[in-house]
């Protein structure tokens, strides 16, 4: 939250040309947060909840101290036989439902979802969860907010009628500009739609991705990794940010720097020592643009993750995870 208001876009200002005193400032602040970190409790310049229902934020623009705004991270909490309160944005979200089950209303269309499964809202849709069960349902939710920000895309709200309208027409079927296709893709992707597979950065469900086209989402990336007791994930290097958020287990990561030497061409420099971080469940990891990673599980505990990012960063031509070494 800012002083003044909910921050939807960070602005970035310098003095000089050279970002690297604002870069500084960023990579120091601690990249693990648990519980105990609520940096936005939705009091102000938010509309979805309901006297029953709570939402909290964990990362997001307007976080002080500052970690990224192209994924943003918030749960939400539904108390038994809840909802919360229907209301539209252009953006996207992801929830992945933590505890408990319940139902969307997307566009007056039904979508029911259970413990383990990533629902999208998808791109100008008038939404609303619901429980009607006897136990609290939870969900996490990421998205890249932000993008649709920049873009001007911020026409959003509780539902109603619009402003002035004596000075506009009849209402025109909005869909008629979406991407062809997008009403038969899947709101809801449970772990039947998905498979465990061995990849260079260890068991992977991938649940949304660019090659995943039956998924109606657009802007984020998810999947779950699963690293043994005793294991650890591949060494990879990426130039996207991402949010990593313990589901079961413990271990911790080691996080690498990497500096840009600006020569007659771009060359990275990685870090000789990196970063160290303990995570245990419930708690956020996050990866800071441009870094080297692994992760490693506790001996006797597997370490169980759900990460996302913002897909923009493929189509900005950074589509490649490089892999210093494999999995274990």
């Amino acid at each position: 939250m800012g002083k003044s208001g909910r921050v939807f876009v960070r602005g970035l200002t310098s003095q000089t040309y050279g970002l690297g005193e604002f870069r500084s400032r960023q990579l120091a602040v601690h990249r693990v947060r648990d519980d105990s970190v609520v940096v936005d409790d939705a009091k102000v310049g938010h509309s979805g909840d309901s006297e029953k229902s709570r939402t909290w934020w964990r990362i997001g623009p307007g976080d002080e101290e500052f970690l990224t705004q192209t994924i943003q991270v918030h749960f939400v909490e539904l108390p038994p036989e809840s909802s919360n309160h229907g209301h539209g944005h252009q953006n996207e979200a992801a929830f992945y439902i933590l505890e408990g089950r319940g139902y969307e209303i997307h566009d007056d269309q039904r979508y029911d979802w259970a413990k383990d499964d990533l629902v999208y809202v998808h791109t100008d849709s008038v939404h609303r969860h619901f429980n009607p069960y006897p136990e609290r349902a939870v969900a996490l939710v990421v998205k890249a907010k932000c993008t649709w920000m920049f873009m001007g895309l911020i026409q959003q709200g509780r539902s109603g009628p619009i402003d002035r309208p004596a000075e506009f027409g009849p209402r025109e079927d909005w869909s008629r500009i979406w991407t062809p296709g997008v009403l038969d893709r899947k709101k809801v992707i449970s772990p039947a739609d998905t498979v465990w597979e061995d990849t260079p950065l260890g068991r992977v469900r991938v649940m949304a991705s660019p090659d995943r086209t039956d998924g109606r989402i657009f802007s984020t990336d998810a999947f779950e990794l699963d690293i043994p007791a005793g294991g650890r994930s591949g060494k990879y290097w990426k130039m996207a940010d991402e949010v990593y958020y313990v589901l079961d287990g413990s271990g911790y990561a080691l996080q690498w720097e990497v500096e840009a030497e600006i020569a007659e061409k771009y060359y990275a420099r990685v870090a000789l020592e990196p970063k160290r971080y303990e995570i245990i469940r419930g708690d956020t990891l996050y990866v800071p643009q441009n870094h080297v990673c692994q992760l490693f599980a506790a001996d006797g505990t597997p370490l169980r993750l759900f990460n996302a990012q913002n897909r923009v960063f493929k189509h900005l031509g950074y589509d490649t995870v490089h892999y210093f070494e494999p999995a274990s």
